[in-house]
């Protein structure tokens, strides 16, 4: 039992220091558009103790972790009784993910996590992996969970990389006891990054999906798509209708997705997405953002040209280098001039924070240049852009 006690006050102390770290905006001139904070607000290394050690010294005599934690990531979010909470996915060092939630009192710093994950029940013996869950707290009064469910292809059963991604659905009204519901059917072989709508169409839920011929690769999906479905319970999508299709020689050429769900504004539905494209170094995830109309939030009011988020820095390196991921933000009051904490993960391997308002995430909305498709029309842009302030200088 040497060195038992000195090593777990020492492993206490470095987590309770870690918990309390204040953040802080990055001092920076940025974009005006939204506010990176220095620190990520939750990493492996904020897991509990108690979920990785086996803090009883006649069992565990050298304080040897039993159970690691690999990255804490992609996140859903959502304001809940005065907290900011995040359902992180949490890999662990064996690669299955499962869902915790961590809270804090500010959003941006402090978080903590419940006594223990979620206990999400199975719906198979085949089901392997969940992960990456969308919140959604719809007008029906429940809370829902969307994620990816994952399990090996049975159509291949020699090859240990052949997966199979389904829409899995939970919900809950207190975010402790989950029902579990049957996947989401799509006529789509492959169904990830699905979100759901807050409000009912017409008596209908609304659904943004991304259907793909591959687990990985999109095939000849057409990029972002719309569905509804009459009920959740046995929930069915028979027609996808493509919201925001994916276009050669932009951010998402290989793919695209909806992130969290959607914002109600004055202006429309705002929305935050992902788009893909293949890079020498592998694929290049960044975050985007666009408007749809209120009555058919499956049709696109306006979208800026190119990424609102990109990595940078030490948010590159990681599992999964040059890679943001956003599945959860919260609308931290109900005007126009509402803070937005975008949640985001980095590298598959840390979670962030940025803020903005909903005005400005509007206003860039509709007034950054649109993409035009070429490199004429680019340029095109930026010197409309100098005329204009060439013309305002010399009033």
């Amino acid at each position: 039992m040497t060195g038992f006690d000195p090593r777990l006050s020492r492993l206490r102390a470095e987590l309770d220091a870690l918990l309390r770290r204040t953040n802080s905006p990055v001092d920076e001139a940025g974009n005006g558009i939204y506010e990176r904070w220095r620190h990520p607000v939750v990493t492996r290394d904020h897991v509990p103790l108690e979920w990785r050690y086996d803090l009883d010294p006649v069992t565990n005599p050298h304080l040897l972790e039993r159970i690691g934690v690999n990255s804490t990531f992609n996140a859903g979010a959502m304001a809940w009784q005065g907290k900011y909470l995040l359902v992180l996915r949490m890999e662990g060092a064996d690669r299955k993910s499962y869902f915790a939630i961590a809270e804090s009192d500010n959003g941006v710093d402090g978080f903590r996590f419940r006594d223990a994950p979620i206990d999400m029940p199975a719906l198979d013996d085949a089901e392997t992996n969940l992960y990456d869950m969308r919140l959604t707290a719809h007008e029906d009064g429940w809370i829902y969970g969307l994620f990816c469910a994952e399990r090996h292809d049975p159509n291949h059963p020699d090859d240990p990389t052949a997966a199979l991604a389904r829409c899995g659905i939970a919900r809950t009204r207190d975010l402790d006891t989950w029902e579990r519901l049957p996947d989401l059917v799509t006529r789509s072989p492959q169904q990830r990054n699905v979100v759901l709508h807050p409000e009912f169409i017409d008596g209908r839920y609304g659904l943004y999906t991304r259907p793909q011929d591959g687990f990985i690769e999109a095939g000849g999906a057409g990029g972002l798509s719309w569905g509804l479905a009459e009920r959740m319970d046995n929930a069915r999508v028979d027609e996808e209708t493509v919201v925001d299709p994916r276009a050669y020689h932009t951010i998402a050429e290989a793919k695209n997705g909806q992130g969290p769900p959607p914002i109600r504004t004055r202006e429309g539905w705002l929305h935050l997405a992902h788009g893909v494209r293949g890079t020498a170094a592998g694929l290049r995830y960044v975050l985007y953002p666009f408007l749809t109309e209120l009555d058919r939030p499956w049709v696109i009011r306006r979208k800026p040209a190119g990424h609102l988020l990109a990595p940078r820095g030490d948010e590159r390196p990681g599992d999964v280098s040059n890679v943001v991921f956003c599945n959860g933000w919260i609308r931290d009051g109900n005007g126009d001039d509402a803070r937005v904490l975008i949640y985001y993960a980095s590298a598959d391997t840390r979670m962030h924070v940025a803020t903005s308002s909903v005005d400005r995430l509007v206003d860039h909305c509709l007034n950054a240049p649109e993409d035009g498709g070429s490199t004429a029309t680019s340029a095109s842009a930026i010197r409309q852009l100098v005329n204009a302030n060439q013309n305002r200088s010399k009033v």
